[in-house]
């Protein structure tokens, strides 16, 4: 079941959105969630206590990931 998310956003954020998702192809929601990816592994390389890299996952500086390990 999908679960339903709102945000509050100017119509010039809105619009800013749909240029976006339109020039990469994806729908609004998936650049939202790409675009929130992006920044948060950004931010926090390494994950946070409550999210952590898959396995496998590159990280500056480090070795892969192996699942069981941080």
């Amino acid at each position: 079941m999908k679960a339903v998310r709102s945000f509050t956003a100017s119509e010039q954020e809105l619009e800013m959105l749909e240029a976006v998702a339109q020039y990469h192809g994806f729908s609004k929601s998936s650049t939202i969630t790409n675009l929130l990816k992006k920044e948060f592994w950004r931010i926090f390389p390494g994950g946070t206590e409550a999210v952590q890299p898959q396995a496998g996952a590159r990280i500056a500086g480090q070795e892969p990931v192996v699942d069981g390990e941080s």
